[in-house]
């Protein structure tokens, strides 16, 4: 008797324990679900749910705030996703938010996520819908990825390729890289440009000294800069050059104007020093005045052995023997 009272009391135990746990299990489910949190409900519409499921998560900022309740179909070819979400949560979430689906880490269960908002907007109300966007395909960037992986690999073989030739010497760069004649060739270029570089900061230094003491008081271009008066007939004299430059101006086109008449045969200088004829006239009227001088002179010393004239040259030359 003792031993079925036992028995009875051991049951009893285990089946106050089964109970229990499953009131606990039970509990914890409805804790993770939010079973037994004051809810709304909150509806979106997508075009493909990706393997979404009643009972995935519903996250607004990383917080979890609710569950999926129900999916739906709605339209032609859409689905509609409804959700319990916490009450508490809803001051936070605007009407102008947005729901897409998710992942629960790289290969986790999907998720909804709730995101956006503006301040101006009112909070949602029971049974809004919120605007769904669609989220990136996941076979689609998996094909994207592969063309890339495609792509990536052509790269490689290219760059291998590329990387052979330029080992092997062939090419401007490979050349470069391997003739040890165009390596001290590069070094003299850039030896001649530091040189050349050396030697402009010089110059610039110069021309600072320069135009540093061309600056100081006292210095010639200092003063035409900065003294008036100096400016002034420096002015004046340039004037008087201008002056002079067009007066010699004036004389050179007189003398050129003489010149030109000089070169003519329309005046009497022109003829005598132009006129071929003339001169020959000149020439020979000099010829005869020349022989009429000579035979003058011949008459005038026959004129001193003539009678009438023969005594009184006599007269004249014992006068100036005397």
């Amino acid at each position: 008797m003792r031993n079925d009272n036992k028995k009875t009391v051991l049951v009893g135990v285990f089946v106050l324990i089964g109970i229990i746990i499953l009131v606990a299990g039970i509990m914890t489910l409805g804790g993770q679900q939010k079973k037994f949190v004051k809810s709304i409900s909150l509806k979106a519409v997508f075009d493909d749910v990706a393997g979404l499921q009643t009972g995935n998560n519903v996250w607004f900022s990383g917080v979890k705030i609710g569950t999926v309740k129900k999916i739906n179909f709605y339209g032609d070819s859409q689905v509609e996703i409804e959700m319990n979400v916490e009450s508490k949560s809803k001051e936070y979430i605007r009407k102008d938010s947005k729901a897409t689906i998710s992942s629960d880490g790289l290969i986790g269960n999907k998720i909804i996520v709730i995101y956006g908002g503006t301040s101006q907007a009112p909070v949602v109300e029971n049974g809004d819908r919120l605007i769904s966007e669609m989220p990136l395909d996941t076979d689609k960037m998996m094909e994207t990825l592969q063309e890339n992986n495609k792509n990536l690999v052509s790269i490689t073989n290219d760059l291998k390729i590329l990387t052979g030739k330029i080992a092997d010497g062939e090419g401007i760069i490979g050349a470069v890289l391997t003739d040890s004649t165009l390596a001290v060739n590069f070094r003299s270029i850039l030896l001649n440009l530091e040189r050349t570089a050396i030697r402009s900061n010089q110059m610039a230094n110069d021309l600072s000294k320069l135009s540093a003491s061309l600056n100081q008081e006292g210095n010639l271009v200092h003063d035409l800069l900065t003294d008036q008066e100096m400016y002034g007939n420096l002015q004046k004299s340039i004037i008087d050059l201008q002056s002079t430059a067009d007066n010699a101006k004036q004389m050179t086109d007189n003398l050129n104007i003489v010149t030109n008449k000089l070169n003519g045969t329309d005046n009497a200088i022109g003829t005598l020093l132009n006129d071929p004829a003339f001169n020959e006239t000149l020439k020979s009227t000099f010829i005869n005045l020349d022989s009429s001088t000579m035979n003058l002179n011949r008459g005038l010393e026959a004129l001193e052995y003539t009678w009438p004239f023969r005594r009184g040259f006599k007269r004249m030359n014992k006068a100036n023997e005397n």
